[in-house]
């Protein structure tokens, strides 16, 4: 197709400078893409196959969709920030994980609490009180509740917000606190809010005192190459005490109201010295967004961290890992890969993008294979059609092995919760895919709490029995040829995706 659509071009001699000047543009990517790419194989050939297949296409997609190469130097400035920050804000709680001896103590995934800590600073908290939430409205009743009774500041960090019924009532409510003199903060993602006019829809905020920064804005709307290293976390804090982190966004849809139906995800309210981390992890970002109001608060400034954090809330203990373009060590990705290793009897994995690299794959795979008990659900209506074929290919290809798939029919299933061994867990904004592995600003509670898992593990087995249906090897094998097609697309050209 590539040959034909440069001959064609120099078959008429107007078009010859052209159909060069395509041919000049097709070599320098792929020279410039093998260079580049050359840690990350499977990347460099899909790009390869897009412009060999559709040269001119194939600069435009790469062009908005391919400059994901300097992460690390995009947000260097960042790095340095956090890293200074971190340093700060360690000293409280160092004093806080001392006073508490904790002993990295993680009901047998101490291992992963290692890693997590090494890569991320990511303190291992064990005081904490954890409430889990599944369905939007019990868990936006909740997060208004919170917002409403705020005293000092509210710290709200969210990938997407609509200009919906629910995202206008979020803003009402936090200018309303901002109106008392609460100290609103709030940051959203460019690309999350790419259809809001901002500067109208926040205006109730700012009016009222309070501040919102757009994370990493897209500079030339419709034409934009910044599209990559997305905000994705979800993040609220009340006062420095308690803290939210989970799968949802802020809009009608993620109540059930829009076309994908019932909108099944899970989300996480903590108090406790976790919420500590989870305030560090707003600050960070919001130095990043906020450069011209930045907060460097020390150890002995306790509106931020009080504490009374110190208090007994419960017995759950937490670790809140973040990893971005920003961050060499993925803290998120190493700990998948560390809990499945880990886990001697099963490994039972939400999520509504599954598509894994191949140390992801092969730690699944082996895991089947030495007996554990894995099982995967992954929606069954697609909201990204490339992305929900590229899901069933990948799960399709681990079926033989003893994996065991499940499309969730009540709705669509949003949730980024996994559960291993009934004793471990991971609640937060990653999915199981190459993007939040490597793109994405993502952050997860991992929580170790026999008590919480084992009731996680039960709803989750408990769904598998009311709202899902198995993929068994049989049914796979019997997809219609079409289906095969879509499949066989979306797997090659899922390193983009």
């Amino acid at each position: 197709m590539r040959e034909a659509v440069i001959w064609t071009l120099i078959g008429d001699n107007m078009y010859l400078p052209l159909a060069v000047l395509i041919l000049l543009l097709d070599i320098i990517l792929c020279v410039t893409v093998i260079f580049l790419e050359r840690k990350n194989p499977p990347v460099a050939l899909a790009w390869l196959l897009a412009f060999i297949v559709f040269p001119v296409f194939g600069f435009i997609l790469y062009m908005f969709f391919g400059r994901h190469l300097y992460g690390a130097r995009i947000f260097s400035k960042k790095t340095e920030a956090d890293i200074i920050y971190k340093t700060i804000a360690q000293e409280q709680l160092t004093e806080w994980l001392e006073y508490h001896d904790n002993a990295l103590d993680a009901e047998g995934f101490e291992k992963t609490a290692a890693l997590l800590l090494k890569a991320d600073d990511a303190i291992l908290s064990e005081n904490n009180e954890v409430s889990l939430f599944t369905d939007g409205e019990e868990k936006f009743s909740e997060m208004k509740s919170a917002i409403l009774q705020a005293k000092h500041h509210i710290h709200i960090e969210y990938f997407i917000i609509r200009d919906d019924e629910l995202g206008r009532e979020i803003v009402s409510l936090l200018a309303q606190k901002a109106a008392e003199g609460v100290l609103v903060r709030a940051i959203f993602d460019a690309a999350g809010t790419f259809r809001i006019r901002k500067k109208q829809f926040f205006s109730p905020i700012t009016k009222a005192g309070g501040d919102v920064r757009i994370f990493f804005p897209l500079k030339i709307p419709f034409l934009n190459t910044r599209l990559h290293f997305r905000n994705h976390r979800k993040i609220l804090v009340i006062d420095g005490q308690t803290g939210f982190i989970g799968g949802f966004n802020i809009g009608d849809e993620y109540l059930g109201k829009g076309r994908l139906g019932y909108w099944r995800d899970t989300h996480l309210k903590i108090k406790g010295t976790a919420v500590a981390s989870l305030q560090r992890r707003f600050i960070m970002d919001w130095n990043y967004a906020a450069p011209n109001a930045r907060l460097f608060v020390t150890a002995e400034e306790n509106e931020y961290f009080p504490d009374t954090l110190l208090e007994e809330y419960g017995t759950s203990k937490v670790q809140i890992a973040s990893s971005g373009p920003d961050s060499p060590d993925k803290a998120i990705y190493s700990g998948y890969l560390s809990l499945i290793g880990q886990a001697k009897k099963s490994v039972y994995i939400h999520t509504p993008y599954f598509i894994p690299d191949e140390p992801i794959y092969t730690a699944l795979l082996l895991a089947a294979e030495s007996g554990v008990d894995v099982r995967i659900v992954i929606p069954s209506k697609p909201d990204h059609p490339f992305v929900y074929w590229a899901n069933h290919s990948y799960l399709g290809d681990l079926l033989e092995a003893g994996v065991r798939g499940y499309t969730y029919n009540d709705g669509f299933i949003h949730s980024k919760a996994s559960i291993f061994d009934g004793r471990a867990a991971s609640v937060g904004t990653a999915n199981w895919d190459i993007r939040s592995f490597k793109l994405n600003f993502e952050t997860n509670a991992f929580v170790y709490d026999k008590t919480l898992c084992e009731t996680m593990q039960e709803a989750f087995l408990t769904e598998l029995e009311t709202n899902c249906t198995e993929i068994t090897p049989a049914i796979y094998a019997n997809r219609r040829i079409l289906v095969r097609i879509k499949e066989g697309v979306s797997r090659l050209m899922s390193p983009l995706l």
